[in-house]
C-alpha cells in the first residue's frame, strides 16, 4: 500500500535517497517526505522537476468535472496564465489571491470589471487573502452553495494554493498538520486531498510553470524579493528622452517621449534605478505604447505608462513582455 506525502503529495519511497518522495524513517509512520521535513523545519532550498505536466493535470481535472478554484496572483495576471485558467472545462470561479497587497486605493470591483471585459472572463472572480483570512469564508459558502462536496484548488507556482488550503485548514479544524508552502517553485508535486470538514474536500494541485519568466526556478534569492511582503507601494517615475530605467540590472528601459509618467507595481524589495546614461547601446526591443496602457513583465508585475509613447526594452527573452490596456483604465493609470 503506497502513502503520499501531506506536504507535497508525493509517493513516500525509502530506496533512492535522491529520488522524490524520498524518507528515512518508517514510511507507515511519516507524514512528510524528506525534502519537505527539510523545507518546514529548515528553509532548506530544494527545487525539484514536476512529474506531472500541465496538459496532464488539467485533462485530469476536467475529467473528472469537480468545482475548481483557479488561484491567479494580482501582480501575475497575464494572457498565458488567462488562457490556462480558460482551459479548465469544469464550473469555477477565479480567485486573485493576495489581495492584501493591492494597494487600499484601488476599488476590488473595477479591477474584476476590467477582468470580465479585457480578458472576456464570465465566471465568477473572487478577492482572498489568505494571510488575512478575508474572504476565506466565502469559498466553503460557494461550495455550499453549489452542494460539492470535492473542490480543486489550481494555479501557477507561488499564486497561493497551499497557502489557502491551509488557512481554510485552521479555520475549520483542529488538525496541525499542514501542506509545505514556500517560495520554491513545484513545491506541491503531486494532488494533495485535504479534508477540511466532514463534508467537504480540497485537492490541492502542483503548481504550473509560467513558459517564460523575468527568473528562473533556482534563483531564489531573487524569487524571495519578488514576493510582496506588505501593500504594494507604486512607485513613479517622471521620464523624458534622456532617462534610462533599470530593473535588478535585468531590464532596461528607455522612454523616447519629451515627457511621461511610469508607475511600477512590483514589489518593493526590487531594485529599480534611474540614470541620465546607459552603457546599453542596442535595445532588443521596441513597443508602440497607447495612452494609458500596462507593460507586463511576466512573474514580476507590470509597469502602467501614462502617454502614447514608444518604449525601447533590453533584456533576455522579450517574449515574458505583453502589452495590455492598463488595469486601471478608468482612473487615468491611478
Amino acid at each position: 500500500m503506497t502513502k503520499k506525502c501531506l506536504g507535497c503529495g508525493i509517493t513516500l519511497q525509502s530506496i533512492n535517497k535522491l529520488g522524490l518522495g524520498y524518507c528515512p524513517k518508517n514510511i507507515s509512520e511519516a507524514l512528510y517526505c524528506e525534502r519537505c521535513f527539510k523545507i518546514i523545519h529548515y528553509n532548506k532550498i530544494d527545487v525539484a522537476t514536476l512529474p506531472k505536466d500541465s496538459n496532464k493535470i488539467i485533462s485530469i481535472v476536467n475529467k473528472k468535472a469537480l468545482y475548481t478554484f483557479f488561484l491567479i496572483d494580482f501582480l501575475n495576471i497575464n494572457s498565458e496564465i488567462i488562457s490556462k485558467f480558460k482551459e479548465i472545462t469544469t464550473p469555477k470561479t477565479l480567485i486573485i489571491s493576495k489581495c492584501d497587497v493591492i494597494p487600499k486605493s484601488i476599488k476590488l470591483s473595477k479591477i474584476s470589471n476590467y477582468l470580465q471585459k479585457e480578458y472576456d472572463i464570465a465566471d465568477n472572480i473572487l478577492f482572498i487573502s489568505s494571510k488575512k483570512a478575508k474572504n476565506l469564508s466565502r469559498i466553503v459558502n460557494i461550495l455550499e452553495k453549489e452542494k460539492v462536496k470535492t473542490a480543486y484548488i489550481m494555479g501557477f507556482t507561488n499564486a497561493g494554493k497551499s497557502t489557502l488550503i491551509n488557512a481554510l485548514y485552521e479555520k475549520y479544524t483542529s488538525y496541525k498538520s499542514r501542506i509545505t508552502t514556500s517560495l520554491i517553485p513545484n513545491t506541491t508535486l503531486d494532488f494533495i486531498n485535504v479534508n477540511i470538514n466532514d463534508d467537504l474536500t480540497l485537492v490541492d494541485t502542483p503548481g504550473f510553470i509560467l513558459n517564460n519568466s523575468f527568473y528562473q526556478t533556482d534563483d531564489i534569492s531573487l524569487i524571495k524579493r519578488i514576493e510582496p511582503k506588505n501593500y504594494l507601494k507604486p512607485i513613479t517615475y517622471q521620464c523624458n528622452k534622456l532617462m534610462y530605467l533599470n530593473i535588478e540590472d535585468k531590464i532596461f528601459l528607455k522612454i523616447n517621449s519629451k515627457s511621461n509618467s511610469l508607475t511600477f507595481y512590483l514589489s518593493n524589495e526590487l531594485k529599480i534605478k534611474k540614470s541620465f546614461k546607459s552603457s546599453i547601446k542596442d535595445f532588443n526591443l521596441k513597443l508602440e505604447i497607447d495612452d494609458n496602457s500596462d507593460i507586463i513583465i511576466k512573474g514580476l508585475g507590470f509597469i502602467n505608462v501614462k502617454k502614447a509613447t514608444i518604449v525601447e526594452i533590453m533584456l533576455e527573452g522579450p517574449e515574458i513582455i505583453e502589452v495590455r490596456k492598463s488595469i486601471f483604465e478608468d482612473d487615468k493609470g491611478k
